[in-house]
């Protein structure tokens, strides 16, 4: 290891993360010196270590530790996508393209190594164990990536496969957030074609909404499944939201109910004044969604126990999960 001057270091590479929140390593930098040293190439290039580089920069230390490597293009790449993931402060489609981009430079140079499409991580429960006791050139790239990131295979798997299988739009919209990841796991399930001529009409729709649409396309085509989508009258979002709440307000309150909890912490008043807005609030949209919603109201008090004993049955295995 040697000592070089931050001048001479080259910053190039798209993949260095020197525009992040150093504050912290700055601290650290200060108290106890530069940990790890910069990694260059023999350019004088910097390959890794963007933070640790811009934060000695910011503090005005113009010398630094430095390790010299002398490795191929591919394997600098490489290099450098691997300090991106395990350290995991990238965007999620900064995250998805470093993973794709990872497990094609890995391939290419572990020929060896278990390839992408090898692993049956949907039917195989083995496939889904990290292989320890694997030579680290034979297991696949996502098995690597799983043991470093703590991340599990499936979940690094269904992330490459949204880089790969993304149409240009659906990516655009991935970057400004007006597409989650459940949504395009089941856009990518046509081709990229397909997904362009869809995603206008689809990117306001849930999950759900998009599968059972894809679902259609299948047997019925594109065209069509656009025409039907478009004809059917749209609920407000206001009511999407509203519906998913309701199940789960509907789960816990079954659980609060069936267990007798009492509401003690010392805000009780103001809790109570909530939920006696939120009865009002349910009442109104009963009223103006039904117009038989008193018989309705006098139907459910009838059947409160019938109701509650059936809501309890059926949700108090998956209750424990449900969260605002």
């Amino acid at each position: 290891m040697e000592t070089m001057k931050l001048d001479q270091i080259k910053v190039k590479s798209s993949y260095l993360r020197t525009n992040t929140d150093i504050e912290k390593l700055k601290k650290s930098i200060e108290t106890v010196g530069v940990i790890q040293p910069l990694v260059i190439n023999g350019n004088n290039e910097l390959i890794a270590g963007g933070r640790r580089y811009s934060a000695l920069k910011e503090l005005g230390i113009e010398e630094a530790p430095v390790h010299k490597i002398h490795k191929s293009n591919s394997e600098q790449e490489l290099m450098s996508i691997d300090e991106n993931l395990v350290r995991m402060d990238l965007n999620k489609v900064e995250f998805e393209k470093c993973l794709a981009r990872g497990r094609e430079i890995y391939e290419e140079l572990n020929p060896m190594a278990t390839k992408f499409e090898e692993e049956d991580l949907e039917n195989n429960k083995e496939d889904n164990e990290i292989k320890f006791d694997q030579p680290n050139d034979k297991r696949s790239f996502i098995d690597l990536t799983a043991e470093k990131t703590g991340l599990s295979k499936k979940v690094i798997k269904s992330a490459i496969d949204r880089d790969m299988k993304s149409s240009p739009k659906v990516k655009e919209l991935r970057a400004h957030g007006e597409l989650n990841a459940s949504q395009t796991n089941e856009l990518i399930k046509l081709d990229a074609e397909e997904q362009e001529q869809i995603i206008d009409v689809v990117k306001n729709k849930s999950a759900k909404e998009i599968k059972d649409m894809v679902k259609y396309i299948k047997t019925n085509g594109v065209e069509k499944a656009v025409e039907k989508t478009l004809s059917e009258p749209q609920l407000p979002n206001e009511y999407k939201s509203l519906r998913t709440l309701t199940k789960r307000m509907n789960k816990i309150s079954a659980k609060v109910l069936l267990e007798e909890f009492v509401y003690t912490d010392e805000d009780k008043e103001k809790f109570l004044k909530e939920l006696a807005t939120l009865q009002n609030n349910l009442n109104q949209i009963l009223t103006i969604n039904s117009e038989r919603s008193s018989n309705y109201t006098d139907e459910l008090e009838d059947d409160s126990e019938a109701s509650f004993s059936s809501e309890v049955t059926s949700n108090e295995e998956s209750v424990e999960e449900a969260t605002f």
